[in-house]
């Protein structure tokens, strides 16, 4: 996967995750279509989300400056 793909994916997963969890986007979202009874379980889904994006993001960041290294080293800079 391209560098700048898997740091958008990470970027986009986080603020998504992030929106859902700190906002009550997803629990009227959830009241509108009839799922309510499902808000008791959205930190088991929700925090691990965010875990992983985070954890996809910096992955990013670091897979993105190792390779911007390397290449600075094999061009003489």
């Amino acid at each position: 996967m391209k560098d700048r793909t898997l740091l958008g994916a990470g970027i986009l997963g986080t603020v998504i995750a992030a929106l859902c969890c700190f906002t009550p986007l997803l629990v009227i979202l959830l009241g509108t279509v009839g799922l309510s009874a499902l808000t008791g379980y959205l930190d088991f889904v929700l925090f691990p989300a965010l875990a992983f994006f985070i954890g996809l993001t910096v992955y990013a960041v670091l897979r993105k400056e190792r390779r911007d290294k390397s290449m600075n080293n094999k061009s003489g800079v």
